[in-house]
């Protein structure tokens, strides 16, 4: 049996700053990226289905009925369908009853 001996190397500071340049230019324009949108952009939110099932207490079925009526506007991308939350609370408030 022969012993085989490792030999343990110790990386460099500049070794490990130029192992991390690529990913800190790779930040740095993500960084530049994000902070060129506002905070308060235009830019549309949206439920998911399990979110009105959680926020509405609507069952999956009542979705699909008002999905297929009408009454819920929404996108699909691919297997998933999108409600608007601008337009959530348009038919919220179109449909509030005052005594």
């Amino acid at each position: 049996m022969s012993d085989h001996l490792q030999e343990i190397t110790i990386p460099t500071i500049k070794a490990i700053e130029n192992l991390l340049e690529p990913i800190l230019l790779k930040l740095d324009t993500i960084k530049n990226c994000t902070s060129q949108v506002p905070p308060n952009s235009k830019a549309s939110k949206y439920y998911r289905n399990s979110d009105l099932r959680n926020l509405f207490g609507i069952s999956p079925n009542t979705i699909i009925k008002y999905r297929e009526t009408g009454v819920l506007p929404y996108t699909k991308l691919g297997d998933v369908y999108l409600y608007e939350v601008k337009a959530i609370n348009e038919i919220l408030n179109n449909n509030k009853i005052s005594i």
